[in-house]
């Protein structure tokens, strides 16, 4: 009897509270009645004008709106104001209630854009306030403007904060000085245990007090947070101090600022110490017998960004090179002596003073002939040999009139000289290859060359697990330091790097994932790499990453265009490294998927014959445009797969020229073990199709293992379509579920008649038909009432494409 006790208790009290506010709002609305000349609108339902009330006073209701039944909740639910019908959702869930339809709602109304087809939302809720944290974050939504979005006894910042799962830090890095203030200190705990990944989008140059916050803000979410992603996106011209700042971070190191107060996270035992010579070897990993590169790369970087912090300046467009009387300037800021930390102390092999010093290199075009010479005056016999200075990248501008600028007092206090340009012409005097930076004068064994000294101020800490950087050009000084990084980043599981302009840089890369393999615990699993451009023919870059990752489970690579500039066969040009490639045999290795897209060329299919016979485990394979020099190469590579690949399922095949390769193609449908295919924009029916179309259906009638056939943009038809549709047949075999037509000039009729035949076969639901991209809209009658049947018998994938786009694609097949 309790429960219909306390149900008919709430009930009165829902009662008491509708019977005040419908007085209340009975007088209030009375004079606008009166006033009204042309039909005023009907009065609020009594259930509204208590549900209104009951939301407006939800500080003093609320525990007695969580005890309501659940018809009255869920009446009240869409009045609410979104943090009360978050702080609900539990109750409502209890209840038996679903908000998903009211946040979904309230992101169309107030969020006002549509989620992208591709993705699929699983909670609004958690959409919704992690856009809402974000917008209200960069200062891009007012939340006075509307009574659901405002209450004064609400942080929004803080309230929303668990529910961010990814934060984006755009342009000038809003956001990062409001998170580190103190009043925001429970916001920033709250975002270190539920943020996962970080992005920066179209990043520019920063002032100093926006990169200390950057750095507190990452030290907080990575080192003592769970961000475990990374990702930088569209940075065209990278300032290379915020850049390094982001990059070190990323991998562990951490070193406060000039004047900014300790972190209360690291311990009060750390706090103003640095770490011993042996704690700092135990750090930055012990097993090497000097000190790691990535300390000396890191601490250069830091004591620069320490000498312009503390002079409070913002920094400039980066315009010099890397020197070494730079290099020392900048450690004597630091208050690091450079006599004492350029020199690696010696190692067992090799004594002190038995290093032979090298020849002094000759002087660049950008620096003048008068400032070399006094500064060769000034070094003593006795110092250190000058590592050979990096010439300037050609500006992306092309103006010579603001090429360099000449004399000693011309030369920046800047560290780093970065100007990027994307496959540009040679200027006289202006530029050297990049493979002579990264194979030649930065690769000598003891990077000590570089004047970079060891990173004993800082310390290490947490890393992330996964770095993408997309569309971000490397400097010669950017490269060197994300590989030095690397080599010793074994938390680092998925590495991204597209479209990077890397060019000889990518020895240097293979160079650093080879040592990282070496490592104990290394955990990297997953490689991406794109670039417009490659030193090294595709193949050939695919079996020096296997050979140097063995480890590796997917890999995908993709080369835009053959690099002329940057072939080792042009003459002129430095070859890769001996130990990069080599003719002998890959070792066997754990790739489980594969996918490569290549530039335009015939591609020797011996090579990739050689990567497939070493991934015994291989399950996934793509090839993107890629072109063999005859249908036998291309057979000899489907040959390999069925020898030595007997673990593929999935095998796709996208912009490539197969029209002379049909006998190929029949083979490949027979194989039993492949239970994907995927022939996108092949060409397949452009030769022989009264011929080839019967030889494909018969395959695949006698194939139980093929579940999924994809043939977008092969011009089927509906000659090709109705074809097809003997597959699904009584006297057939096939177990196929899923099958992609898209792109392939079916019209109305046609696909009428295709759903006829799989209804007068009695077919079963045979999974997904996607249909995107043909000729429906001819006959928008037809075509629905085609949908209509075939949602009988599938699920249909289609839209609402306009065909007059296509017209030439339609001439060409009249």
């Amino acid at each position: 009897m309790a429960a219909p006790e306390a149900w008919r208790a709430r009930s009165c009290w829902f009662c008491e509270v509708a019977a005040a506010t419908t007085m209340e709002a009975t007088s209030r609305e009375a004079a606008p009645a009166k006033s009204s000349a042309s039909g005023p609108s009907a009065p609020p339902a009594l259930f509204e004008l208590c549900g209104r009330a009951v939301s407006a006073h939800m500080g003093v209701l609320e525990s007695g709106v969580w005890a309501l039944p659940g018809p009255i909740l869920q009446s009240i639910l869409p009045l609410l104001n979104i943090y009360y019908l978050e702080r609900i959702e539990e109750t409502a869930l209890k209840k038996g209630l679903s908000t998903q339809a009211i946040w979904r709602r309230l992101w169309d109304e107030l969020m006002k854009t549509r989620p992208s087809s591709l993705e699929s939302v699983t909670c609004w809720r958690a959409k919704f306030m992690e856009a809402f944290f974000s917008h209200v974050l960069r200062g891009t939504i007012d939340v006075s403007s509307d009574r659901r979005l405002c209450d004064q006894r609400f942080s929004p910042l803080l309230h929303s904060s668990r529910h961010v799962r990814q934060l984006t830090i755009c342009n000038m890095l809003q956001g990062a000085t409001e998170l580190v203030a103190e009043p925001n200190r429970r916001v920033l705990e709250t975002l270190a245990s539920s943020l996962h990944t970080l992005k920066f989008r179209h990043l520019l140059f920063s002032d100093v007090a926006a990169q200390q916050s950057l750095r507190q803000l990452l030290h907080q979410l990575i080192h003592h947070g769970a961000v475990s992603q990374v990702s930088l996106y569209s940075w065209p011209v990278p300032e290379s101090a915020l850049f390094i700042l982001i990059l070190t971070m990323s991998a562990g190191f951490w070193q406060p600022g000039p004047g900014s107060p300790p972190c209360r996270l690291c311990g009060e035992a750390s706090r103003g110490r640095a770490p011993s010579r042996d704690e700092g070897s135990l750090l930055l990993g012990s097993r090497r017998p000097r000190r790691d590169a990535a300390e000396r790369c890191a601490a250069a970087l830091m004591a620069s960004r320490r000498k312009n912090e503390a002079k409070q300046t913002a920094r400039a467009a980066p315009a010099t090179r890397v020197t070494r009387r730079s290099a020392q300037e900048s450690l004597r800021a630091g208050g690091i002596d450079p006599k004492r930390e350029l020199h690696p102390p010696a190692t067992s092999h090799e004594a002190p003073g038995t290093k032979q010093p090298r020849s002094a290199p000759a002087t660049t075009s950008s620096a003048s002939p008068s400032s070399s010479t006094s500064s060769s005056k000034r070094a003593p016999a006795s110092s250190a040999p000058q590592p050979k200075p990096l010439k300037r990248f050609k500006r992306a501008a092309g103006k010579k009139g603001a090429r360099t600028r000449q004399g000693s007092g011309a030369e920046s206090e800047d560290l780093y000289d970065f100007v990027f340009i994307v496959a540009g012409e040679k200027e006289d005097g202006e530029e050297m290859e990049i493979g002579e930076v990264a194979c030649g004068a930065l690769d000598g064994s003891d990077p000590s060359c570089l004047g970079l000294p060891a990173l004993e101020a800082s310390q290490r800490f947490r890393s992330i697990s996964t770095l993408e950087l997309f569309t971000v050009p490397l400097s010669t000084e950017a490269a060197l330091t994300l590989c030095h990084l690397l080599s010793s980043w074994v938390s680092l599981e998925s590495l991204t790097l597209s479209y990077n302009g890397l060019g000889s840089n990518i020895f240097r890369l293979l160079d650093s994932l080879r040592a990282l393999s070496g490592q104990a615990g290394c955990r990297l699993r997953a490689l991406h790499l794109s670039d417009l451009f490659s030193p090294l023919p595709i193949l050939e870059l695919t079996r020096a990453i296997v050979r140097a990752l063995p480890l590796l489970r997917v890999l995908s690579i993709r080369v835009d265009h053959p690099s002329q500039r940057d072939n080792p066969a042009v003459p002129g040009n430095a070859g890769p490294p001996s130990h990069i490639i080599g003719d002998e045999d890959i070792p066997e290795n754990c790739l489980e998927q594969l996918e490569m897209g290549f530039p335009r060329g015939a591609q020797p299919a011996p090579l990739l014959c050689s990567v497939l016979k070493a991934s015994g485990s291989l399950q996934q394979l793509s090839l993107d445009s890629a072109t063999f020099a005859s249908p036998q190469d291309f057979g000899l590579v489907l040959q390999t797969l069925k020898e030595y690949n007997i673990a593929l399922k999935r095998l796709s095949f996208h912009d490539m020229n197969l029209a002379d390769c049909q006998s190929e193609v029949l083979f490949l449908l027979q194989n039993l073990t492949l239970q994907e295919i995927t022939f996108s924009f092949c060409r397949l029916f452009e030769k022989r199709p009264a011929q080839f179309l019967p030889e494909m259906v018969a395959a695949m009638k006698g194939n139980s293992t093929l579940k999924g056939l994809r043939l977008p943009g092969n011009r089927l038809g509906n000659a090709g379509l109705l074809a097809l549709a003997d597959v699904f047949s009584e006297d057939s075999s096939s177990s196929l579920c899923q099958l992609d037509i898209s792109s392939n000039c079916i019209k109305p009729d046609g696909l009428l008649e295709f759903a006829k035949r799989l209804e007068r076969w009695g077919r079963g639901a045979f999974g997904h038909l996607r249909l995107f991209q043909n000729w429906l809209d001819q006959d928008a009658v037809t075509a629905r009432e085609a949908i209509r049947r075939l949602r009988a018998t599938c699920h249909v994938v289609s839209d609402s494409w306009d065909s007059s786009q296509a017209f030439a694609d339609y001439v060409s097949t009249m």
